[in-house]
């Protein structure tokens, strides 16, 4: 048996519910972990709002955590049990106590890594990883613009890119939000609020620009923030918690590269995701690690939806079973 949060059909943070189901043994090729901590990010949202498909309802979400090895199917020879394991993307089914999961899902815990630390900080590396090395290779001197940088992924991006020698600008949307994104490294802190923001990147960034943008908040900061790249520089676009993400004619794009990259895809390749993942969790004992911003209750998941949604959290949200 395993405690489970499911959503029977989509909508509000209430169509959540916790409950028990039965849990098979691991199948061949699967393993069977006890989870310690589970990762809570914005694309849990898309799901349950039915932004992004799920295979079928009812379902569990969940595209991240971490905890131990109790049990292995057949044919697997890489993991015992006993062992510390983290994952990042699909399959959905996270939300739960006890997981099965494809053995090419999971990379061991170094021992200087906490479960916490892992299971927290899985997708938003990755997909810090995705955008710092696959979709701009950021160099030493660069000027990086961060929307949200109080936010999980922008916490982390303020980090890895000063591990890389960038200049980070980054934005908010409240005051009391300026001191954790400075804290994670912003150098410079934008009201986004302010209309002037775009014309107060470009003077940050020697007039230019930046050289590249992460945007995850969709609406009309997009094209926006289209203004506060430079010419030949790159904006990427990865959610949309603002609104949806307008229709862009290929003339407004002006001089820049526009990417929409999927960290999910990105987990799927094999050839991406284990090296990706073991540099994430090498890393991480450096000072890339996000802290726990709100822990909740796995029972407690839709009170974490809710405030997530509302913007009423910054770094990682965790579920604890």
């Amino acid at each position: 048996m395993a405690y489970v949060v499911q959503m029977e059909k989509t909508g509000g943070a209430e169509v959540l519910a916790y409950l028990e189901k039965d849990l098979a043994a691991p199948g061949e090729g699967e393993v069977q972990i006890r989870q310690s901590v589970i990762g809570v990010n914005f694309v849990d949202i898309y799901f349950r709002l039915g932004m992004y498909p799920l295979p079928s309802l009812p379902h569990v979400l969940g595209l991240e955590g971490a905890g131990v090895v109790v049990a292995v199917g057949a044919g697997v020879s890489d993991f015992a049990p006993g062992d510390r394991v983290a994952y990042a993307g699909l399959p959905v089914g996270g939300y739960a106590d006890f997981r099965n999961l494809p053995a090419g899902r999971l990379v061991k815990i170094p021992d200087n890594v906490t479960d916490r630390v892992a299971g927290s900080n899985m997708l938003r590396g990755l997909t810090a990883h995705m955008l710092l090395n696959k979709i701009y290779p950021l160099q030493p001197g660069d000027y990086l613009l961060v929307h949200s940088a109080a936010g999980g992924l922008g916490q982390m991006l303020a980090r890895w890119a000063k591990m890389l020698g960038a200049n980070v600008i980054g934005t908010v949307s409240s005051e009391a939000k300026i001191e954790v994104a400075k804290a994670a490294g912003v150098d410079h802190v934008i009201l986004r609020k302010n209309d002037s923001w775009v014309a107060q990147v470009k003077e940050l960034s020697g007039g230019q620009g930046v050289h590249f943008a992460y945007d995850g908040i969709g609406a009309d900061v997009l094209h926006q923030t289209m203004g506060a790249v430079r010419p030949f520089g790159v904006l990427a676009s990865l959610g949309q918690a603002g609104g949806a993400i307008p229709a862009v004619d290929v003339h407004d794009i002006r001089c820049i590269s526009l990417s929409r990259p999927s960290v999910i895809a990105y987990s799927l390749d094999p050839a991406l995701y284990r090296p990706a993942a073991e540099d994430l969790l090498a890393r991480l004992p450096s000072g890339l690690a996000n802290p726990v911003g709100a822990e909740y209750a796995l029972a407690d998941a839709a009170q974490a939806h809710r405030d997530l949604e509302a913007g009423r959290t910054t770094g990682s949200v965790v579920l604890v079973p």
